[in-house]
């Protein structure tokens, strides 16, 4: 079976609000989108009226809670909109396409259609899109499928990710692409993929941007730091733990600028 076939059936098959996927062969999932916000109130809506988010909490940590990941959420003055950087977006199967959008235009949700009917983009605040596509099979109301990347070398940037953190390199076909069918590269980590997308231009990186970093959760944080340093990739500095949790947490950023977080029990 075609390595693309089996993560979407592990993704279709996830129990609704199951945290989160599976592991790799490195103790390595999918963990979290962190997002700088203006007014963290107007995100709270959006993630739980329009997409049905649960709000949990890992200690003092605020998480909205989606199946497959968390996103979480910081205050911040002014955050750039994504466009422009590596990180563009990321997106979710829905199992009911035609409702679920029927209530987001009756909602006044600002919707970014495509040329497939049964795909569109929601437009969050702080000029974040989301990437949302229908999928019957899905078990329940929502599931999160990919991060999309834009690098300038699709190449190399899948090897590195398949390096450092165990993805499994495949392929998924463009959903939008309906008049030039074609397939994207990816890197999969576990049920989610990084989709990676050629840019012809120069990205920005993600640091300070509405989307700020993607969030990988790690089965030790000893054992990803080990497997890190023997690969030559620096953290940007030391291991610490989040006051009032047991959850360790590090960051690096890949050579192309995508700001990332290594977290160590974020489920609650």
């Amino acid at each position: 079976m075609r390595l693309s076939v089996v993560l979407l059936l592990a993704t279709l098959a996830t129990p609704a609000y199951a945290q989160l996927g599976e592991r790799n062969q490195l103790g390595v999932r999918m963990g979290h989108m962190h997002l700088l916000v203006r007014d963290v109130n107007a995100h709270k809506r959006f993630w739980t009226e329009q997409l049905g988010a649960k709000i949990v909490q890992n200690g003092p940590l605020e998480l909205l809670e989606l199946p497959g990941i968390y996103v979480v959420l910081t205050q911040a003055a002014d955050p750039p909109p994504p466009a422009g950087a590596i990180l563009d977006h990321f997106g979710f199967f829905v199992k009911d396409f035609p409702a679920e959008l029927a209530r987001w235009k009756a909602a006044g949700v600002g919707i970014e259609p495509t040329e497939n009917p049964n795909e569109v983009y929601l437009l969050a605040p702080d000029g974040i899109r989301v990437e949302v596509y229908g999928e019957p099979m899905l078990q329940q109301r929502i599931a999160v499928t990919h991060v999309h990347l834009y690098p300038h070398d699709v190449a190399a940037i899948k090897a590195w990710y398949v390096k450092v953190f165990g993805a499994n390199p495949g392929w998924r076909p463009c959903v939008a692409c309906l008049s030039r069918p074609r397939m994207h590269p990816t890197a999969d980590i576990g049920p989610v993929n990084l989709t990676l997308a050629v840019s012809d231009k120069p990205r920005l990186p993600t640091r300070g941007r509405a989307i700020d970093h993607v969030g990988f959760d790690v089965e030790s944080m000893d054992a990803i730091v080990r497997h890190l340093e023997a690969a030559g990739v620096a953290l940007e500095g030391p291991v610490r733990t989040v006051p009032g949790t047991t959850v360790k947490i590090a960051f690096l950023t890949d050579p192309w600028g995508t700001r990332i977080e290594l977290t160590e029990g974020l489920a609650p």
